[in-house]
């Protein structure tokens, strides 16, 4: 075990049980920085301080401040789940995954007393009251709320009704009563289990479930046209057809009446985005969707567990059924914790083909829609700086920031046509007006750290001689070879200050100048999958000019070997044809077209790209 670890840690990791629970770790105010479950919470919580370093940096950084710990026993695995979700909740620590706080987006509140008001609020209060939402897009809700007035004549006031107050008349009748958009409960025009039966319809209208809502309004249509009462059949045949409009605009995805959310996440850099899909009645009725913090050194897995606890932890409704992108670890758990909430089974599928498969990709590809315009936004302010650069300076322990960073490879075959690629990348995105091309000059024969040597010091030759602005980090595709002669190169021209390293295609090491051995970046670094990303570039740039350059090479010398031809003709036939192949396809006619080209040369052309 780590000697570094506080006295007070070291005597409570002795003493702590194996049984299941949650560990709570505070740090030197008492603040908390972590909530986390186990199912054995001695072998969990003892794992943090083992003398190995952490598999992730955020885990290491949250090791270093941990001061203190306490832990709750739980009975089972799915009351240890529950209690974390509302712990992480009331006080969203630092390390661990959070929603963005909701509390400023809309729900739709229904409020507790004799004839409820149905309005938008901002703030949920523990008052009785049935909230639905949070609508992440207010302008669903408000079109929500605008087709709901439409259909049911529910009061718009804010005055307190009481029985007293109805029979006082003390509050008159509005306008919207005479406009047919309330029934007037103010003055007794409506009772008490008339209205809230009207609230009861409403609730399943905001749970999308309006095929029953369609059959309880159709029979009193029907039953209101039997005894003549026709004013009274057209109030609610009215109310049918605003349902059925407002059904025709919901995407039909399953001819089933079924009802189930899709749930799926997108991860990038240290954020991600959550995305929930509502199906009710096999119709797609709204989207939520939330950024992710503290998403750092997490997988998608575990990202996604949490997106899903956080959600249902307060859901006014719980659907029978929840599709996920991705496998969870406590799945099972979840679905126990779900079906007691709902009074009802709860699955939890993890679709891998067939139409379920089809509709969790499409709410996958929002997430990552939503995600991408997420990041544009942080990348949009000054002093943005992308996880994974910031991860990339821990990992190597460089002073400054790599924002820039030019990465370097050769492409060749045998030596010929050899070119050197040199891609830029600043704060993580490429910036392909710096993009290079060194066509190489000192060698013909297969020498990669010749090549690597001369691309080097022509480009940091230039930049120097021009004054310009150095990179904070180069990157070589190769291993210590390639490596050592780039760092040669920088040498030569007194920079060997700028901090230069190579990596290795066969493992994905990073070598560093002095070192023999590569360094222990962990494979799920974010700062190791930008080396990867920026190699994978300016590989694809190398290799996209060298086939250039062999395709310029192959055709050039094909013209030149045939007799009577100049450039200045060899220029005029590839202008005229675009290519090889079509010249070769041309007849004799054809070619003799072009400026400069008799018939007789024309002959000779299509004879030799034929017959020799």
């Amino acid at each position: 075990m780590n000697n570094k670890i506080p006295e007070n840690i070291k005597e409570k990791l002795i003493n702590i049980p194996r049984k299941t629970g949650i560990y709570l770790f505070r740090d030197a105010s008492k603040n908390i920085l972590y909530i986390g479950k186990a199912k054995t919470l001695r072998n969990r919580v003892r794992s943090y301080f083992q003398g190995s370093t952490p598999k992730f940096i955020k885990t290491h950084v949250l090791v270093k401040k941990i001061k203190d710990f306490e832990y709750i026993v739980t009975d089972t695995e799915k009351e240890a789940l529950i209690l974390e979700a509302n712990l992480v909740k009331l006080y969203r620590p630092r390390y661990n995954v959070n929603l963005k706080d909701d509390k400023s987006y809309p729900y739709v509140k229904i409020t507790s007393e004799d004839f409820p008001q149905v309005y938008h609020t901002r703030k949920k209060l523990n008052d009785g009251s049935i909230y639905f939402g949070p609508y992440t897009e207010a302008k669903v809700m408000r079109s929500l709320l605008w087709t709901l007035r439409k259909i049911f004549p529910v009061r718009s006031c804010q005055y307190k009704l009481t029985p007293e107050t109805i029979e006082k008349r003390k509050v008159k009748l509005c306008l919207d009563y005479h406009i047919k958009r309330c029934g007037g409960p103010c003055e007794g025009l409506v009772s008490k289990e008339e209205y809230n039966e009207m609230v009861s319809q409403i609730r399943d209208f905001l749970r999308g479930h309006t095929k029953n809502l369609i059959s309880i309004l159709t029979r009193k249509m029907e039953d209101a046209a039997c005894k003549q009462r026709f004013e009274v059949a057209a109030v609610y045949r009215d109310r049918l057809r605003e349902i059925d409009n407002f059904n025709a605009r919901q995407k039909v995805v399953d001819l089933k009446p079924i009802d189930r959310d899709i749930i799926a996440v997108a991860v990038e850099d240290n954020v991600a985005c959550g995305v929930l899909f509502q199906e009710r009645e096999g119709k797609i009725i709204g989207r939520r969707h939330h950024s992710l913090d503290g998403v750092g050194g997490k997988t998608k897995e575990e990202i996604l567990q949490s997106f899903i606890m956080q959600v249902y932890l307060n859901a006014e409704y719980i659907p029978p059924e929840i599709i996920i992108s991705h496998e969870v670890e406590d799945r099972q758990s979840i679905c126990e914790w779900l079906s007691e909430l709902r009074s009802g089974t709860v699955k939890i599928l993890v679709p891998r083909k067939g139409e379920k498969a089809k509709l969790t990709q499409m709410c996958v590809n929002n997430a990552e829609l939503l995600l991408k315009e997420l990041l544009l936004q942080k990348r949009q302010k000054k002093d943005y700086v992308v996880y994974s650069v910031q991860a990339l300076q821990k990992d190597l322990n460089l002073d400054a920031l790599p924002l820039t960073i030019e990465a370097f490879d050769i492409s060749n075959v045998h030596g010929k046509d050899a070119v050197a690629s040199m891609v830029s990348f600043h704060n993580g995105i490429p910036q392909k007006n710096a993009y290079r091309i060194f066509k190489i000059k000192s060698k013909d024969s297969p020498d990669d750290f010749a090549m690597i040597a001369e691309a080097v010091e022509r480009r940091y030759k230039r930049l120097k001689t021009e004054n310009a602005e150095m990179p904070a980090l180069i990157l070589i595709d190769g291993g210590k070879g390639q490596l050592s002669a780039a760092v040669d190169s920088l040498k030569k021209l007194d920079l060997a200050a700028i901090p230069v390293i190579g990596l290795a295609k066969r493992l994905d090491e990073v070598f560093v100048p002095g070192l023999s051995e590569p360094q222990n970046i962990p494979r799920t670094s974010a700062g190791l999958k930008l080396l990867q990303r920026i190699r994978d570039e300016a590989h694809r740039f190398a290799l996209m000019h060298h086939r250039k350059q062999r395709k310029k090479r192959t055709i050039t010398s094909e013209l030149d070997s045939v007799p009577g031809i100049a450039t200045e003709r060899r220029k005029a036939l590839l202008k005229y044809f675009g290519s090889l192949t079509q010249i070769r396809n041309a007849a004799p006619e054809t070619i003799a077209n072009v400026k400069g080209v008799s018939k007789d040369l024309a002959q000779k052309i299509y004879d030799h790209l034929h017959f020799h």
